[in-house]
């Protein structure tokens, strides 16, 4: 086998593959012998078929046949002879045969990139050290008070706060627009639901009246039709309604199904929700400083086969998230790629740290990760226990882990700097 590569590009290799005639007869011959023990042709006895007759009828097939696995074994022979890493598979090309002569053939394909890691110590990190105050907790009880909050009918102009249940019809040169008509609509005035003019327009009604207002469209808005225009509503108010919330005591406990400690037990478990949640988006905002940090510190060449197949990944995903069943259906494959380049990109140099600094999956990290998994539920250690009993499962968890780890160790290793916030302040950022 002769082999010579060319580069044409970056990371494309051009591979030129010289297969011997005889190594193609050989396994031609030999096959045809085998073939002619057990083929029955009509007018010959099984086994008794002559070699020129098997040739004339099987020949053609059985040379494509090894052609095709000889260029198989043969290019994966080539790829390790020539010490090359393809980044995916191969477009081949056979080169014209002539009788008797040696067979070719022209393999184009990707390498991997060489990924040398440089300045992951300067790579910033800005940590933020999360406050929760007791008006963070205050603010917390007001929210999940407003969940439970009950809406009575008042016989007085409507404020802000209050609900009002109104119908509404928009036209927009006498025409109806598309979306712009309503039956018994709530609207919260303050909650920002709806268009600034529209809400405004509900403020100081009555149960019972009837109004008629223009709303300006933003320049931005999603329909281009109504961007920039102005549009009359006429709106029927049935009802305003004003909120009642819980008192914050133990009957606020048992709405939230907290059966023992009242609303004390309640504020904790409203304060270690509260931390959990922070410390989550902590950890994804760190993971995101190092990611970019990342990228931005190492730019190189990624083959775009990587990078096409990652779309695909998240074509697929995108539909399972949708319902979406009909391929002809899924979202356009040119709008994931550039979340797919930055995802290769990533796993390529998420993969180089931990090659580098041979890191290996943390056994305690992984049960942790489990423990966060099944928190949710009410037989949480039971859950655990399944999960961690489960080798199938543990194996999906672990790149998981690793690649945690690998983003800590660059944490730890940049530039990382505190900042103090509250909680409601982050959360809300």
């Amino acid at each position: 086998m002769q082999v010579t590569v060319e580069s044409t590009g970056k990371l494309e290799r051009r591979m030129r593959v010289e297969l011997p005639a005889e190594r193609i007869s050989q396994e031609v011959a030999a096959r045809l012998k085998s073939v002619g023990r057990t083929a029955k042709i009509k007018g010959f006895r099984p086994g008794k078929v002559p070699p020129k007759v098997v040739k004339q009828r099987y020949g053609k097939q059985i040379r494509e046949e090894v052609v095709s696995e000889l260029m198989q074994k043969s290019y994966t022979d080539a790829v390790v002879q020539e010490n090359l890493n393809p980044a995916g598979g191969p477009k081949i090309e056979a080169e014209k045969v002539q009788d008797g002569k040696n067979f070719s053939y022209v393999a184009t394909f990707e390498v991997m990139p060489e990924v040398a890691l440089k300045n992951l110590d300067k790579i910033k990190v800005q940590k933020p050290d999360v406050s929760i105050g007791d008006e963070d907790l205050d603010a917390m009880i007001l929210k999940l008070r407003k969940q439970k909050a009950t809406w009575e009918p008042v016989d007085r102009q409507s404020k802000d706060g209050d609900r009002v249940i109104v119908d509404f019809d928009g036209q927009l040169k006498g025409e109806p627009i598309k979306g712009g008509q309503g039956k018994e609509v709530p609207v919260e005035l303050g909650a920002g639901q709806m268009l600034p003019e529209f809400e405004k327009a509900l403020f100081g009604v009555k149960s019972g009246e009837e109004k008629s207002f223009k709303v300006k469209f933003p320049k931005d808005y999603h329909a281009e039709e109504l961007q920039g225009k102005k549009v009359d509503f006429s709106v029927l108010v049935h009802r305003v309604e004003e909120e009642t919330l819980p008192p914050a005591d133990d009957s606020l406990a048992e709405l939230f199904e907290v059966k023992e400690g009242g609303i004390e037990q309640f504020k904790k478990d409203v304060t270690d929700n509260m931390h959990r949640e922070a410390k989550a988006k902590v950890k994804g905002d760190i993971r995101e400083q190092v990611m970019q940090g990342l990228i931005d510190a190492n730019p190189f060449e990624i083959p775009q086969a990587l990078k096409h197949r990652e779309m695909h990944t998240m074509q697929h995903e995108a539909m399972q998230r949708l319902g979406i069943e009909d391929h002809d259906q899924a979202p356009p494959l040119e709008n994931f790629a550039e979340m797919a380049e930055q995802r290769v990109r990533l796993s390529l140099l998420l993969r180089q740290v931990i090659t580098e600094q041979k890191l290996t999956v943390d056994a305690d990290k992984v049960r942790a990760r489990v423990e966060e998994m099944c928190e949710g539920y009410e037989n949480a250690e039971e859950m655990v226990n399944i999960y961690m009993s489960n080798p199938q499962m543990v194996q999906q968890i672990e790149p998981m882990v690793l690649e945690d780890q690998a983003v800590d160790w660059l944490a730890q290793n940049g530039k990382v700097t505190s900042k103090k916030v509250s909680f409601e302040e982050y959360m809300n950022s």
